[in-house]
């Protein structure tokens, strides 16, 4: 794992203060932010931190995939989240008592993040309240999705859940009806974050593809039709052999 200082001319000002984190903060805040933020990189497979750990940092993905996992006593992996480029994690831990990775994050591939110090953000939200709030709002917005994400994962078939891991992956307004995704995770890893087997996913993507719906080339699957995917994925029967 290597960290530096990152230079300013490797992420401009207007991708940070996208984020929901840094969208309420004022010019001095920011500055402030920016100046303690690091970059880090990881080669394929190299932990960023373990579960346990002291949590000091939290995490924007600049490129390539970060997984947060844990594992049974037993030995088997259970992936929680698969972490894509622009998204931050691990600042909810700084809000709590215990300041430790309730997971451990480790690479899926080359991977470049920025990191940002908790005693700073923490610093700043405890001399603005105005500051605080806005950030509450934003939180409780993004609480609303895990929920959503929850009743995916619990209430909804094995089928159900792939399509719309699929569908997730297509830009908003995407003007074109097919779409083609390149794989650059394993399909272990996205069986795991979608809690089914490997096997499951092997036999419901065989399906989508003989139906039509989808052709699978190795890495690359291809959409033929997303309004048609949608569709299907909000059927009231998803036929019991993609299940």
């Amino acid at each position: 794992m290597q960290h530096q200082s990152y230079p300013e001319n490797l992420i401009i000002d207007q991708e940070l203060q996208k984020l929901y984190l840094f969208a309420g903060l004022n010019e001095s805040q920011f500055a402030l932010i920016k100046k303690n933020m690091r970059h880090i990189r990881l080669e394929d497979g190299e932990y960023l931190f373990k579960h346990g750990q002291r949590a000091e940092r939290f995490f924007m993905l600049k490129q390539g995939h970060i997984k947060l996992l844990r594992t049974s006593y037993e030995g088997e992996e259970k992936v929680f989240e698969i972490i894509s480029p622009g998204q931050t994690f691990a600042e909810a831990i700084m809000f709590m008592p215990e300041s430790t990775y309730p997971v451990t994050a480790q690479s899926i591939n080359h991977t470049l993040l920025v990191s940002f110090e908790n005693k700073v953000f923490m610093s700043i939200l405890k001399d603005s309240s105005d500051t605080c709030f806005r950030l509450m709002f934003q939180m409780s917005k993004r609480l609303r999705m895990w929920i959503n994400e929850i009743d995916h994962l619990t209430l909804q078939n094995a089928t159900y859940r792939l399509v719309n891991y699929l569908l997730y992956q297509v830009p908003d307004n995407y003007p074109q009806k097919s779409f083609e995704i390149n794989f650059l995770i394993p399909k272990h890893v996205v069986a795991s974050r979608l809690s089914i087997k490997p096997e499951t996913l092997s036999r419901i993507l065989h399906c989508l593809n003989k139906k039509g719906l989808i052709t699978v080339k190795g890495r690359i699957i291809l959409i033929h039709d997303t309004n048609e995917l949608r569709l299907y994925s909000h059927s009231e029967v998803i036929p019991c052999e993609c299940s």
